[in-house]
């Protein structure tokens, strides 16, 4: 089997098993097996597979066809830049979260302060705190989540890129594991927010690999948004900012909720698609 023939018959059985972007998955699962750039493929289409790569692939292919993650099989993703380790213990981190973390960087570059601080609520594989922390060496982050597994997966990112120290890892439900008195200059959160029902509707993918504890938004979805901005604002210091993370059709909702606790609500920023995707705030 040649890498051209392995490609064009992997994205045939892709599409019959309704997987998306059949031919890139191939091409990806691919290039994970012979260890080589995606594009190089390109310059290698009839070489010919050893037997060891032909079961290695159709391994991977297999896991695949039964809708695992491909960044489960592979096990990492690319978020910023930055390759960060992956597990069924946290969310994959979704290519518009990567907007999030650049609205918070951006902020945490302009601040005032000499050594800005942050807080991540809910911070699965770590890559929003991770980012910050690259992006801006002066400032110092708490990363909060409730499950454990979550935070191990975490603190191996962080160590990865080298800014474990400026990282303070917490098992926390929320706010509920800091100190009384600590306060940020910026949270941020991609929380929960699919709402229980829904769940079972999801793509296999994530219905099926994603922990229930970073999708189950409560019974609307929102739960988490109120736990933010409820909570949140004892949580900042003075011209202190939080960024939320929305579903889809939710941002008329948490708007509502966060200017019900007295936060003004400065922008409601769009993703890729483009949809209303974050919330950003900050205390009168």
């Amino acid at each position: 089997m040649t890498v051209l023939e392995a490609i064009k018959k992997t994205s045939e059985f892709f599409e019959n098993k309704g997987v998306d972007s059949p031919r890139l998955q191939a091409e990806l699962l691919l290039a994970h097996v012979l260890k080589m750039p995606r594009m190089k493929l390109y310059l290698n289409f009839d070489r010919v597979l050893a037997p060891a790569e032909v079961d290695a692939f159709r391994e991977t292919v297999r896991r695949r066809g039964q809708r695992e993650p491909l960044q489960h099989i592979v096990g990492t993703v690319s978020f910023c830049g930055l390759e960060l380790a992956t597990s069924r213990h946290a969310l994959i981190p979704r290519p518009e979260t990567e907007l999030l973390a650049q609205f918070g960087w951006e902020f945490l570059q302009q601040h005032s302060a000499a050594a800005p601080t942050a807080f991540d609520f809910g911070t699965g594989t770590g890559c929003l705190p991770i980012s910050l922390a690259v992006k801006c060496p002066q400032i110092r982050v708490w990363a909060g989540d409730i499950s454990s597994e979550a935070l191990a997966l975490a603190r191996d990112n962080a160590a990865k890129h080298a800014v474990q120290d400026r990282i303070e890892f917490i098992e926390s439900d929320g706010f509920a594991g800091l100190a009384v008195d600590t306060r940020f200059d910026l949270i941020v959160s991609n929380p929960p927010y699919i709402a229980t029902a829904e769940i079972a509707t999801l793509q296999p993918e994530v219905r099926d690999h994603d922990p229930r504890l970073a999708l189950d938004g409560g019974a609307d979805g929102l739960d988490f948004y109120r736990r933010l901005a409820e909570q949140g604002r004892a949580r900042l210091n003075p011209g202190g900012k939080i960024m939320v993370e929305l579903g889809d059709g939710q941002a008329a909702a948490v708007t509502e909720i966060f200017s019900a606790q007295n936060w003004i609500v400065e922008a409601i920023r769009q993703d890729y698609s483009p949809r209303d995707r974050f919330l950003l705030a900050k205390c009168p």
